[in-house]
């Protein structure tokens, strides 16, 4: 493929108020463009993908492909384990993940691949900073599932408000003035105000493999000029991205676990 678009800077370039925030694409078209379709009814001043553009799904060369033409367009987008391990080390992953890697290199051009690759680790707009895993260490990959990954990612950041993916299960974290971190599962489509007096760690959930039960894709806005942050569900035809995936001959859990978002 030609023409894909340049690579992406950490920094957001115009003041962006109301931010798109997109993790765990994961190859799912149907999911990617369910969620695109939701946005574009909103104003959105500027899209974030938070990592794993690739990996599990069946469309690796179209969701990086859409990807880069948003980047383009000036979307923030940073790196994710999927996406290093195109061009990288796979060897630590499950054998489902694996697999999807394996197809996925397969599939994808140098064009593709040098984009993925170029892809930085974090990226930050206003209050907001955005990395795949943790700020601790980016390239740690580490999971933020519980209290004490939270604290440490959150007091690595040098923002206020620290948005991540990799979980593939929302939930929202604040760090109070005693240093202690609780965390909630946020509800739907409910906006949250993200009080200035304490710092907090949003975790989006994946548009194309959610894992907590939940199958319709997961996404979020931000909005920094009202200090809010909305966590929404898109639904999509998670069956045709199920028949896509075993007519690819993936591991067919990767089809069955769509429909039970687990």
């Amino acid at each position: 493929m030609t023409g894909m678009g340049g690579r992406p800077g950490q920094n957001g370039s115009r003041s962006a108020m109301r931010l798109a925030l997109l993790a765990d694409i994961h190859a799912n078209r149907e999911a990617f463009e369910a969620v695109l379709a939701r946005l574009a009814t909103q104003r959105i001043d500027r899209f974030v993908l938070l990592g794993d553009i690739v990996g599990y799904g069946p469309d690796p060369e179209f969701c990086t492909e859409k990807a880069a033409e948003m980047v383009e367009k000036g979307a923030l987008a940073v790196i994710g384990n999927h996406d290093a391990a195109i061009d990288g080390d796979s060897s630590d992953m499950n054998t489902r993940a694996r697999a999807g890697i394996e197809f996925s290199r397969a599939r994808l051009g140098d064009d593709h691949r040098a984009f993925l690759a170029g892809l930085p680790d974090t990226a930050s707009e206003g209050e907001a900073y955005f990395v795949h895993a943790t700020a601790r260490a980016p390239r740690s990959w580490e999971y933020v599932t519980g209290r004490p990954q939270a604290e440490r990612s959150i007091r690595a950041c040098h923002k206020r408000i620290s948005v991540v993916g990799h979980v593939h299960a929302p939930h929202l974290w604040r760090l109070n003035s005693a240093g202690v971190a609780t965390g909630h599962v946020p509800v739907s489509g409910v906006e949250i105000p993200l009080a200035k007096s304490q710092r907090w760690l949003a975790v989006m959930g994946a548009i194309g493999q959610p894992r907590d039960g939940n199958p319709a894709a997961a996404y979020g806005v931000l909005d920094l000029a009202r200090g809010t942050l909305l966590f929404e569900r898109a639904p999509y035809d998670h069956s045709a991205t199920a028949r896509k995936v075993r007519d690819a001959g993936l591991p067919h859990e990767l089809a069955d676990r769509l429909s039970r978002g687990r």
